[in-house]
């Protein structure tokens, strides 16, 4: 029963998804074969990491069939495994395989979600009425999509200490593709041996060309960012305005923002994007 069920799963074509890549497919497959695997990698890009369990839970297959197309997705370079990340304590016994969206199989997406995405905020502007009313609905809606990832990561930043929060922050956000880092710096005017801010620092932004038009959705992730953190954030640079990555200065606790230019310090106010997306990539080298 349990095998004539996987096989039905594979053999009828699912509602079509993103086509993947010619290399993404490197045997011979049925169409419905080919759609199911899709159904896979997208389940993965619309959940982030997930185990083989998860997928089939999600997807309606047998673990034996979504291993297989895993298997078919890791060979093409789309897909790759590793320990799941576990916050607070764990229990006994080897951590939990999962699989998660090289940068390759992330940009067999993109394109179309880049469009789709796009299409999408341009209507929610236009509906309510444009300029900047339409400028104010896209920016509610930033929030409102921003706040729900907020709410995903702010477990795991509670639990961390207050000096650490940032570092549980990059490491969530990690989990989600945004390979982010965290960098200590001097806080500007600070003594020697006061705490340092920190520099977050996201290597990739799944969203970079959509925030080139709508910059509200960098505005509403900063503002996360701070509820998330307790404290006054401010973003140096964006990989959406050009620069390679997005950093945002977290100041350390209790300490005040200064309009003093030295390495790591919150910019003043009014300075321009790109020069402060230069000061910050100076900060980094």
């Amino acid at each position: 029963m349990k095998n004539n069920r996987e096989h039905a799963a594979q053999r009828e074509p699912e509602a079509p998804g993103c086509d993947m890549p010619a290399t993404a497919m490197p045997e011979a497959l049925t169409e419905g074969h080919r759609a199911t695997r899709e159904r896979v990698a997208r389940s993965i890009l619309d959940h982030g990491p997930s185990s083989a369990a998860d997928l089939a839970g999600r997807l309606g297959l047998t673990s034996a069939a979504v291993r297989r197309h895993l298997d078919g997705l890791t060979a093409a370079g789309l897909v790759e495994s590793r320990e799941q990340r576990v916050y607070g304590s764990r229990g006994r016994g080897r951590p939990a395989k999962v699989f998660a969206l090289t940068d390759g199989g992330r940009d067999a997406f993109h394109q179309a979600y880049d469009q789709l995405a796009a299409d999408a905020l341009r209507w929610i502007s236009e509906a309510a009425g444009g300029g900047e009313a339409g400028g104010q609905a896209v920016a509610a809606f930033a929030r409102a999509r921003l706040a729900e990832q907020g709410r995903k990561y702010r477990g795991a930043v509670e639990q961390a200490d207050a000096q650490q929060r940032a570092e549980a922050l990059a490491r969530a956000l990690s989990d989600d593709g945004y390979a982010a880092t965290v960098r200590r710096v001097p806080t500007a005017g600070s003594a020697p041996a006061a705490p340092a801010g920190a520099q977050l620092c996201q290597h990739h932004c799944p969203v970079a060309h959509i925030a080139e038009q709508f910059p509200q959705l960098c505005e509403a992730e900063t503002e996360v960012f701070s509820q998330l953190l307790g404290t006054h954030v401010q973003r140096l640079a964006t990989i959406a305005h050009g620069d390679g990555v997005c950093t945002t200065y977290v100041p350390a606790s209790g300490a005040a923002p200064s309009s003093s230019r030295t390495p790591g310090a919150v910019p003043p106010a009014g300075t321009s994007p790109n020069e402060t997306g230069s000061t910050a990539r100076r900060n980094l080298a």
